[in-house]
């Protein structure tokens, strides 16, 4: 069963199928139509023309700017200036090893990956400028929008309500770590800071960048070793990528390359640090640059119908992890 735009019923429960697509509104802007994109778990794309090959960005994200946009004026981009502030000048390579070190251990808990989606309820992230909703929501929204435009790929629709599954570490019972240690652009820690880092100024305050190796290009690490050998900043992203490696999933290499270099946007949309790539990451990166504008650009206001989808992605779960992981 589908949504209709103007309805704010949910979902009929047994509808769990590859997401159908309906037009419901059309109307002429500037000689070209446009039309909003509705999907079986209420999810719409807005604002953009609908293409019939795949999924269409919108122009402007929940707050009316445009998306990855750090200089607008309102209180959102304070606070995400604020957090940026913090992290860039508090994560050095020695935090980012003890972080590893620590959490390491999976030993705060044991559950499943739907038990740990449904945590995430509670939590809002600050580094965000383009949303401030619930992050189950942009979880699904992320995966069902690529379900619709790849519906074979069944790992990428996983990897999608997974990626953020680490932000849980802003909890209490996972440490209730700031939002500086969790979310956020991430980068790697043991070399230069590149320019290309959002809020880049900051670095000029982190002890590492005084450090005479660790500010030279490649600083601890040798060209071409490959992103498995780097310390990345501590944060959501390389806490579900060690949970997700150490319980012995099942998905593909490209799987946890996206989990682990989601937000490592200096590399993925600024080109930075890729001496520092192997072979491997050069075909993993494909997949990331594929699924980076379903995780950017799939963020509404619109929410997906939980029930609807759950059993579908409970399969996937069942297929590529085992039923209760370590965390």
């Amino acid at each position: 069963m589908t949504i209709r735009i103007e309805q704010s019923e949910a979902v009929n429960n047994a509808a769990p199928v590859v997401a159908a697509v309906v037009v419901e509104q059309k109307n002429k802007v500037v000689g070209e139509e446009k039309e909003e994109l509705v999907l079986d778990g209420g999810f719409v794309v807005p604002d953009k023309v609908v293409s019939s090959h795949g999924f269409a960005a919108p122009d402007i994200n929940a707050f009316g700017n445009s998306f990855r946009n750090y200089n607008a004026e309102n209180e959102r981009q304070k606070t995400v200036e604020n957090l940026y502030r913090e992290q860039h000048t508090t994560q050095t390579l020695d935090f980012v090893k003890k972080m590893r070190a620590e959490y390491g251990k999976l030993n705060r808990a044991e559950m499943s990956i739907w038990d740990c989606c449904e945590l995430l309820n509670s939590v809002v992230d600050d580094s965000d400028p383009d949303l401030d909703e619930p992050q189950i929501q942009h979880l699904l929204q992320s995966a069902e929008a690529i379900r619709k435009d790849y519906p074979n790929e069944d790992w990428l629709h996983l990897t999608a309500l997974i990626h953020d599954l680490g932000k849980i570490l802003l909890l209490p019972q996972f440490g209730g770590l700031p939002q500086w240690a969790v979310v956020g652009d991430t980068f790697p820690l043991g070399c230069a800071f590149d320019e290309s880092n959002v809020h880049h100024k900051y670095f000029a305050e982190n002890p590492d960048s005084k450090n005479p190796i660790y500010s030279t290009k490649n600083g601890v690490y040798k060209e071409g070793c490959g992103l498995d050998s780097v310390y990345m900043s501590w944060g959501h992203d390389d806490y579900m990528y060690l949970v997700a490696k150490e319980n012995k999933t099942t998905l593909p290499s490209a799987a946890l390359f996206i989990v682990r270099y989601h937000s490592f946007y200096p590399l993925h949309k600024h080109g930075a640090y890729k001496h520092l790539m192997n072979k491997q990451d050069e075909e993993d990166i494909k997949w990331l640059h594929i699924f980076n504008k379903y995780d950017l650009y799939s963020k509404s206001k619109v929410h997906v119908d939980v029930a609807a989808v759950k059993p579908y992605y409970q399969s996937l779960i069942a297929k590529y992890f085992p039923e209760k992981l370590r965390w």
